[in-house]
């Protein structure tokens, strides 16, 4: 049989079962006396069993009432247990927040920035997960996404979390005594360069500014990678040049396993923003948002 449409002549028993009466719990509930007792006798009919024996001075349960409020009574509490953790979760920071953002911008923005969760919100559990490639969170089941500022998508609620990044072209020692140094964009042509290739299969065009224009460049080598971690690692190795954020090379280039060129042309990328679809945020996303918000 199916009870569900019957929780509140379920609930209606529970009560008059705790208060002994059926003018109490009535008046508990604010109803009339007769619609508490009709309905009783209603939920009695639907089960095809008597829950309470009624005389003219008390209210006694049955067998089959006794077993039926102490199932009311188990089911009514973890009910309440459920809807109380759920105002925990309105409250207070808890929870589990999953991003989806690029290695970079882990390791140089959101790590940093978050460390300080673990002290300051016990209840929240992080779930940083690395993707190059653009996903769609609402289907891969994020609660929010890193991008550049461009790349948001319309209807997103964007905060922004860094700064514009420059960019700066790396080489080895020893490829530059092979190659030369490059003097203008146009003489990378002449240079294997490590491309930075996007889930399509297409390459990043690195973008230079000459003059007061946008000036491209179409990397040609043997090396493609989907992750400016791997470019740096592959530039170091001397597999060619590489076109990547300064900070992921400040180390390599103050103890000289890499070198800058190119440096009066270098541009810089658009700041990276956290975003997600809508403002009624979970109080553990707007405090991971209020700590990445520059």
């Amino acid at each position: 049989m199916n009870l569900r449409e019957n929780y509140n002549d379920l609930y209606l028993f529970m009560l008059v079962a705790d208060e002994g009466s059926f003018t109490k719990a009535a008046a508990r509930l604010g109803m009339a006396q007769s619609g508490v007792s009709r309905s009783i006798r209603g939920l009695e009919e639907r089960l095809g069993v008597q829950l309470l024996t009624r005389t003219t001075r008390r209210l006694a349960l049955t067998q089959a009432g006794e077993q039926l409020y102490r199932t009311a009574q188990e089911s009514f509490a973890r009910l309440d247990n459920g809807l109380n953790l759920l105002v925990h979760y309105r409250d207070t920071p808890s929870g589990t927040v999953r991003i989806n953002a690029s290695l970079h911008a882990i390791d140089k923005i959101l790590l940093p920035k978050l460390a300080a969760f673990r002290r300051l919100y016990p209840d929240v559990r992080l779930e940083l997960i690395n993707e190059s490639r653009f996903v769609d969170i609402i289907q891969e089941r994020f609660d929010a996404g890193v991008r550049l500022g461009g790349d948001v998508g319309e209807g997103m609620v964007a905060v922004r979390i860094g700064l514009e990044t420059e960019m700066a072209v790396v080489g080895t020692p020893e490829h530059f005594r092979r190659y030369g140094f490059p003097e203008t964009p146009q003489a990378l042509a002449a240079h294997p360069c490590i491309a930075y290739q996007f889930a399509d299969g297409s390459h990043y065009q690195w973008e230079f500014r000459q003059n007061g224009h946008i000036v491209k460049h179409t990397p040609q080598g043997q090396w493609a990678f989907a992750d400016s971690y791997m470019e740096t690692a592959a530039a170091r190795a001397g597999l060619g040049l590489a076109y990547v954020p300064l900070d992921l090379v400040e180390d390599d280039l103050a103890h000289g396993r890499l070198i800058r060129v190119l440096q009066p042309y270098s541009d810089r990328m658009p700041a990276l923003y956290l975003y997600y679809p809508h403002r009624n945020i979970s109080p553990a996303l707007k405090a991971v948002a209020d700590t990445l918000r520059v």
